[in-house]
């Protein structure tokens, strides 16, 4: 299998995420977002969307989008579970990991791209950018007080949920979004969430460039 992605970006980083916590290695090649290199005739011939990330399998299938992704990884990788053991375990963090896409990772994609957006030839609208800042912090604060006072989103063990936030979170790091210090929870999440190797976790030393 091989692997197109370009770490920084949030949806590769939160798929980066879940492989480090499953220390899945991969064949990597890197198509960087900056330079347009998605956009390139042999990428789009693959995934017409010119999305990142997306995998290609051994016999040719192309998989696009990062939760499809993850759960195909999980039907081959079962231990650890990063999605549940029980149905309700799995309908409790697939829940919560659809609050953290929709809810958090594109309302900072949308202020990073109508702000300061890394990628060429973006139209950004300021606009669009405060009512994200406007939106945010209400679903920040309803995941900081549904975590309590548990390691993680879902419980005691890491979910897909969680390295989606965690995609997100970096991904506004980066580029200046800020998070209200007062959800205390979810910095407290963070904080230990950093010093995990899934934070920094390669899965191709080897990795190649699409150039």
């Amino acid at each position: 299998m091989k692997l197109y992605t370009f770490p920084p970006a949030p949806n590769p980083r939160r798929l980066n995420t879940y492989l480090g916590e499953k220390q899945i290695l991969l064949s990597v090649e890197l198509v960087n977002l900056t330079r347009a290199e998605h956009k390139q005739p042999q990428i789009l011939a693959m995934n017409p969307m010119g999305g990142l990330p997306f995998l290609e399998l051994d016999d040719g299938t192309i998989l696009t989008e990062s939760l499809a992704i993850m759960e195909y990884l999980e039907e081959l990788n079962p231990e650890p579970p990063m999605i549940g053991h029980t149905p309700v375990e799995r309908a409790l963090t697939r829940r919560l990991e659809r609050i953290c896409e929709l809810g958090v990772l594109t309302r900072v994609a949308r202020i990073v791209h109508n702000t300061n957006s890394p990628l060429p030839d973006v139209n950004a609208d300021p606009a669009i950018a405060e009512q994200m800042r406007e939106e945010l912090p209400r679903v920040l604060r309803m995941l900081d007080q549904e975590m309590g006072g548990r390691a993680f989103l879902a419980g005691d063990r890491p979910t897909i949920a969680d390295c989606t936030l965690f995609g997100a979170w970096e991904f506004g790091r980066m580029f200046g979004v800020e998070f209200d210090s007062g959800l205390e929870n979810l910095h407290r999440w963070h904080q230990s969430f950093l010093q995990r190797p899934s934070a920094t976790w390669n899965p191709d030393p080897g990795t190649t460039s699409v150039n």
